[in-house]
């Protein structure tokens, strides 16, 4: 059978391929108590991935690799052994420590207040749950340095590892309660249900029956936490916290030695590999798509009782920590900065360049994940595996290292594209890749795949199965994607530093150079922008998943 042949149809109904259907979840999406004969499983299973896929898919993973040739060359410029001693010194040995144990505080308390904000919104009768529900996604407006600087003007003994794991945990939790509440509104609650019936109370039930269902969603949602923590410049700067990020920094711009920073960011990647494959064992095989017969009916709101109280007062401290706070810190320097002569004209200039540029990179990565979260989704496999974990490969790098192997490409081999916008756009690909793949990746398996197997059945050619039923199944989960994409990319700082072209300033470039400078009055305006231009697709983003 060839890539592009349809695919072998199932056996017939009462063949001894059939299997108990209380077996675990099946791997192409039903939920547990659905499985689908053993004959279709091992068909789609055994199915290879189509060219059309399969092609730009390589495409996108070789654009995500493309920093890791530089660190290679960068790496042994002087001999392996002197990368390895880099690598094996005591200091560096310290900064794992350090990174190891704030992205694991982080990871925690992002978890915790993920799924159970996801879990009192989606599943409880809590008064007002679709607006908590939103102002839950707005913390993503907020840049991590942003946050950082707010608490650092208010609370200067904060710095240190206290400082940058709150800053760090209040911005990422997002994207966690984001999967894990889609999650929530895809699995069938007559589970849940039938715990209840059988005397389980709440906890229980969401213990030993919700979570488990959650595993794939939290995983998902913890692994971009953990990359976005181990890839963050701004908050452990403002801070004054060493970490990979801060020390590869640190080591650039002290040296014209490379070799150290590449050294450094290496260790990096094989963090990274280790948690994207860890990720992968803890998501196993497990599905969301509902196929069974009638229409799904959504769960039956849990009523709170006495702990309706403590549940809204848990959401308003969230809220007031993550999102009110920030907001009063910069009206407080507003104000504070009226007296001062505000460059309007700047602060327009620096919002058109965020928006475009934001947009572009935002499309040009949702281009580049379609393929990989499709053939990620659909077609299990070590191929399929090794595509995956390698557009994950640039986003726990930091932005610096991949804008300098960026550089060094341009300036060797398309220097026409050295210091202009298409380069800063790549940047942007190569380190949010992960963002939009894992969006399209959940978007595909809530889609029931026995939707394609009929297309298939029917004579459709995989081009036209994926432009008919895979997509426009996905297309919500997609967009999501983007506009998460979108909002990141007009975030990001290390690499917009070094890549923007000559005289073009974004709102986060104008931010960090008034910052830095100690102006704090004079920053809070491109602050503030970024914050309104962000909150925007945040907004429509928290809107579409309640």
């Amino acid at each position: 059978m060839t890539a592009l042949d349809p695919a072998p149809p199932p056996p017939p109904r009462g063949s001894h391929q059939a299997t108990d259907p209380g077996q675990r979840p099946a791997p192409d999406g039903r939920p547990a108590g659905h499985t689908a004969p053993a004959g279709r499983r091992r068909a789609r299973a055994g199915r290879r991935a189509p060219l059309l896929l399969v092609v730009p898919a390589c495409v996108a993973a070789a654009f995500a690799l493309l920093p890791l040739g530089y660190l290679a060359v960068r790496a042994l410029e002087r001999g392996p052994g002197y990368a390895w001693d880099v690598v094996a010194d005591e200091r560096t040995l310290l900064l794992l420590g350090r990174s190891l144990g704030l992205t694991a505080v982080v990871v925690a308390a992002c978890l915790v207040l993920g799924v159970s904000l996801a879990w009192l919104t989606v599943r409880t009768a809590l008064p007002g749950a679709r607006a908590w529900g939103v102002l839950a996604t707005l913390p993503l407006a907020v840049p991590s340095y942003v946050a950082a600087f707010t608490w650092l003007a208010a609370v200067p003994e904060i710095a240190g590892f206290t400082g940058a794991a709150l800053a760090l945990t209040l911005v990422s939790f997002p994207y966690v309660h984001l999967p894990v509440a889609a999650a929530l509104r895809g699995i069938d609650p007559a589970q849940e249900e039938a715990a209840r019936s059988l005397g389980h109370g709440p906890l229980r039930t969401f213990l030993r029956v919700t979570l488990p269902q959650l595993r794939p969603a939290a995983a998902g949602g913890a692994l971009l936490v953990a990359l976005y923590v181990l890839s963050d410049f701004g908050a452990v700067s403002l801070m004054r916290y060493d970490t990979f990020t801060r020390a590869i920094h640190t080591s650039y711009r002290a040296s014209f030695d490379r070799t150290p920073a590449a050294a450094l960011s290496v260790v990096l990647v094989v963090m990274t590999v280790a948690l994207v494959a860890a990720e992968a064992r803890t998501r196993g095989r497990a599905g969301h798509a509902r196929t069974g017969g009638g229409t799904a009916r959504p769960a039956v709101p849990l009523p709170l009782g006495r702990w309706r109280i403590p549940a809204l007062a848990w959401c308003a401290g969230v809220t007031a920590v993550a999102v009110v706070f920030p907001l009063g810190s910069l009206g407080y320097w507003l104000a504070a900065g009226t007296s001062a002569t505000w460059d309007l004209d700047g602060l327009a200039g620096a919002a058109w360049a965020t928006l475009g540029v934001a947009a572009a990179g935002a499309g040009l990565t949702t281009l580049l994940a379609l393929p990989v979260g499709v053939i990620a989704a659909r077609h299990r496999g070590r191929g399929a595996r090794l595509l995956e974990q390698a557009a994950y490969a640039g986003h726990a790098l930091p932005g610096i290292t991949v804008a300098l192997a960026l550089v060094f490409f341009a300036v060797r081999y398309a220097y026409p594209l050295y210091q202009q916008l298409p380069l800063l756009v790549c940047a942007y690909a190569v380190l949010f890749l992960p963002v939009a793949v894992a969006a399209t990746r959940a978007a595909v398996l809530q889609a029931p795949p026995v939707l394609e197997d009929v297309a298939r059945s029917l004579g459709r050619r995989p081009l036209r199965v994926l432009r008919e039923v895979t997509v426009p199944l996905a297309a919500p989960g997609v967009a999501a994607g983007a506009a998460l994409t979108f909002v990141v990319c007009m975030k990001e700082l290390p690499a917009t530093l070094l890549l923007r072209p000559t005289g073009m300033d974004t709102l986060a470039t104008r931010l960090w150079t008034e910052t830095g400078a100690g102006s704090f009055a004079a920053a809070a305006p491109y602050a503030a922008a970024l914050i309104l231009l962000a909150a925007v697709p945040s907004y429509l983003l928290g809107r579409h998943r309640t």
